[in-house]
């Protein structure tokens, strides 16, 4: 049985009373679903936007959900960690899943995740043609993804953090393996996409920000693992968003990219923007080393095509050099050197 987490009396009638109120907690329980903004959540229990800011502002008060804002948008989730988190889910809990306001409530959300799919889709299908052609070109995606999963290894990660998240995809990927994760995009199309799939996926424990890969809107030093996958080639200077990728890693954390080897398809510049013709290894490893990062390894896959047409993927590990607590250096080690004698 989980242990009931403790609070002082004065924290714990001030979390009651934010709670303990019937749109506050409606909203709370709309919010363990996924992150939405504020007219979802209008649209969702009828009732008007300042009023539905109200409530929320009151739950941020006392440390129950989380705020975050994308371009004019603010979006709001269950907060994932520490024992604020985990007495709002078992008061969650303790709600009986037959009860006619919640059903409603969980059937209207559903509308509006369907809606939001919808508009997802429709973006996607308009980039479809161009991202089928790129597909044929490179490796099969089931094989990167098989080979990414085998360099990272099946060790649990507390936290996680996709950069350039695009679709979600990775995010699904690993949905095994991490407490909670993050995914950070440029583009807010991407990010309908990604929450898209994320619902359709049923994972609540993912949430995607629009942010700079150049300089993320997350805190330093809290992922254990972070992913670059096929995002590097896009950017001018693909060794900043690799310094500021470490950055994000607690000591002894790990990055691992996915990225294009070097090649001479110069018509990508201008058909798919990419601005890097891919990366030697040479290269890759002496940015990494730059930012305090010791390569583990580094596998090239080549497309079964094999043809003058064909583009050569290549998958990097590597370790932040800082040290770690010996429980956790111990598991660290394990999947290093898992990978390494891969």
């Amino acid at each position: 049985m989980t242990e009931l987490v403790k609070f002082g009396l004065d924290d714990l009638v001030d979390i009651l009373k934010a709670a303990g109120e019937p749109t506050r907690l409606r909203l709370l329980a709309l919010l363990a679903a996924g992150d939405l903004t504020v007219t979802d959540l209008t649209e969702i229990l009828g009732q008007s936007q300042p009023r539905i800011s109200r409530h929320l502002k009151l739950l941020g008060e006392v440390a129950l959900i989380d705020r975050y804002q994308e371009g004019a948008w603010a979006y709001f989730r269950l907060k994932q960690e520490g024992k604020h988190a985990a007495l709002v889910r078992q008061l969650l809990r303790a709600a009986s899943g037959n009860d006619p306001v919640l059903l409603r409530d969980s059937e209207r959300l559903a509308a509006v995740k369907q809606v939001r799919s919808e508009r997802a889709q429709a973006y996607f299908s308009r980039n479809a043609a161009a991202w089928d052609e790129l597909r044929r070109l490179h490796v099969n995606d089931a094989d990167v993804e098989a080979a990414l999963q085998r360099l990272v290894g099946a060790a649990k990660v507390e936290s996680l953090l996709d950069l350039g998240t695009g679709t979600g995809r990775i995010l699904e990927l690993f949905r095994n393996q991490y407490s909670r994760a993050i995914g950070v995009d440029a583009s807010r199309d991407m990010l309908a996409v990604a929450r898209a799939n994320l619902d359709r996926a049923g994972i609540s424990h993912a949430t995607v920000r629009h942010g700079d890969i150049f300089n993320l809107p997350l805190e330093g030093q809290d992922f254990d693992l972070v992913i670059i996958h096929q995002v590097l080639h896009f950017l001018d200077q693909p060794e900043l968003a690799i310094a500021e990728a470490a950055r994000m890693l607690k000591p002894g954390g790990r990055l691992a990219i996915v990225d294009l080897a070097p090649h001479g398809h110069e018509y990508l510049r201008n058909d798919h923007a990419h601005v890097r013709l891919g990366f030697s290894r040479q290269t890759m490893e002496d940015w990494l080393e730059r930012s305090g990062l010791e390569v583990a390894q580094a596998v090239d896959l080549d497309n079964d095509l094999k043809d003058s047409q064909s583009l050569t993927v290549t998958l990097w590990l590597a370790r932040d050099k800082r040290s770690v607590p010996s429980s956790e250096g111990r598991e660290g080690q394990s999947s290093a050197s898992l990978a390494r004698s891969r």
